[in-house]
């Protein structure tokens, strides 16, 4: 569908982006390797490039009010509507286009009074929300972000596996003793997807004067303040890069120990709840629960690694970064397994096994590239890679010191090596490839589409994000990353894309 979320979210993202001076797009070109194999061990140093200054853009009536309108209004919409649809008893696009064709306004009420906010969800919410700022307390060894533009540096707690390892127990735990049910977070997914939405909406007002100093708020570093593409967008964007209340790095609690806990757990909640409504086991839900579960266990080991990634040294926490991973993650990326709890996928063992196993690579696959630049990153280089010394290209980039308001200059290595050295976004082929897999696994015989979007809307978001990676560090990097494009002539996929 020409109007799908998915669609509107990346063109809108795509125009936001390009015309954030921090990502405008390099003239740099891609040129061919021979081979992937063809190359010299060691660092090559590559000339200093002189920090590029982007022409401040104009004000688009497009870009900066319409776009970001129409994905203020849409997303939380359709959010509701799949929360509503995955409680009917054919969670399927016929069942959707059956209640919209019989009267618009009455599905419209029907959708309301299902995702409406309750004191249950409020509980919920509040003893989730609790419990991971206990964890996020724990200590740890200390791990910093890359340098931020005008000279902050995150520092991180490396506490991210025991949260890993104790909120699902004390989830599990709770459940056994009787406290509530296993399906609990199916049993209020409606009422707990609205109190998300509205307060995710009012967290990010909250963000919003922050970043700009209002209601009595400071922002937390010098990345902050206003676009200058007005109230809106400020809004849509974001007016801090690292906002902290309380002590908490707003970023990642909100994405890590809310948003990609919830998916970690939903799979575990659906399944019982398929299993007390059907009396066996889906094997569809169950080995796509499970995928899943192996999928987040590696993105908390990886969560360092994460808090250095595009999400979050570039996009800032407005509602496009933040409101997201409150509601369009729980929502959004829990719905194929969601869509299997009233209507099972129909799979033999066998079958959704098959699909399992590929999925199951895909995850191997993305937790050993995102593995092999962390360890290469922490060891300056050091760390072997498949077995040999690495290939890097030595990168100079410069930021603004804080104090003194002078550009300064820093070094970064860039790695050409294990999957770095196949494909510049490696790990995205084996990401999209588990995330086509559990769509598969819903079945797709018995739900129709409506389980694969959470996959065509993560190949568009990834391919996105690549040409957003790429831009950001060509315009960082200059002539030592378009030598690592001509060394690695490929963004994703080998010898195709």
């Amino acid at each position: 569908r020409r109007q799908s979320v998915s669609l509107l979210l990346c063109l809108c993202n795509l125009s936001v982006h390009t015309a954030m001076p921090a990502t405008r797009r390099s003239p740099a070109r891609e040129r061919p390797s021979p081979s992937p194999q063809r190359r010299r061990s060691g660092v090559a140093k590559s000339a200093a490039a002189a920090p590029k200054q982007a022409a401040p853009s104009k004000l688009s009536l497009v870009d900066h009010v319409l776009l970001p309108l129409l994905l203020m209004v849409t997303t939380p919409t359709f959010c509701h509507i799949t929360a509503w649809l995955t409680a009917q008893p054919e969670p399927t696009l016929s069942t959707l286009a059956a209640a919209a064709a019989a009267g618009p306004a009455a599905l419209a009420a029907d959708v309301l009074a299902s995702t409406m906010p309750d004191a249950k969800a409020a509980v919920l919410l509040t003893a989730f929300s609790g419990l991971a700022l206990l964890i996020y307390a724990i200590p740890g060894p200390v791990k910093f972000g890359p340098i931020s533009d005008r000279g902050a540096r995150p520092a991180y707690a490396d506490n991210a596996m025991w949260h890993c390892v104790l909120f699902p127990l004390v989830f599990v735990l709770g459940a056994a003793a009787g406290l509530y049910p296993l399906s609990v977070l199916y049993d209020h997914f409606g009422a707990t997807v609205g109190l998300l939405n509205f307060g995710g909406l009012a967290f990010c007002a909250l963000l919003y004067a922050k970043g700009l100093s209002r209601l009595g708020l400071r922002p937390s570093g010098p990345d902050a303040g206003s676009s200058g593409k007005g109230l809106l967008f400020d809004y849509y964007w974001g007016t801090e890069l690292y906002p902290q209340l309380g002590g908490v790095d707003v970023k990642r609690f909100v994405n890590c120990r809310i948003s990609m806990t919830y998916w970690m757990l939903a799979g575990v909640s659906f399944a019982a709840a398929s299993h007390s409504r059907h009396g066996r086991l889906d094997p569809g839900l169950v080995l796509c629960a499970a995928s899943q579960f192996v999928y987040l266990v590696k993105f908390f080991y990886w969560e360092i690694g994460y808090m250095r990634s595009i999400d979050i040294i570039t996009d800032r926490a407005g509602f496009y970064e933040t409101w997201g991973c409150l509601v369009w993650v729980p929502s959004i990326y829990t719905l194929h397994t969601r869509s299997m709890v009233q209507l099972p996928s129909g799979l033999s063992w066998p079958a959704a096994g098959a699909i399992f196993a590929v999925g199951l690579l895909g995850v191997a696959f993305n937790f050993e590239a995102d593995l092999q630049r962390q360890r290469f990153r922490e060891t300056g280089g050091a760390a072997l890679v498949w077995g040999r010394k690495p290939i890097a290209i030595e990168a100079e980039y410069h930021v603004t010191d804080p104090k003194s308001g002078k550009l300064a200059r820093h070094t970064s290595l860039l790695l050409v090596s294990g999957w770095w050295g196949v494909a510049r976004h490696a790990q995205y082929l084996f990401e999209l490839t588990a995330a086509w897999s559990w769509g598969l696994l819903a079945g797709v015989g018995t739900h129709g589409a409506l389980p694969l979007f959470y996959a065509a809307f993560l190949t568009v978001l990834l391919v996105h994000r690549a040409i957003r990676d790429e831009e950001k560090c060509s315009l960082k990097y200059g002539a030592a990353y378009a030598k690592y494009k001509a060394m690695v002539p490929y963004k994703i996929v080998p010898y195709v894309f």
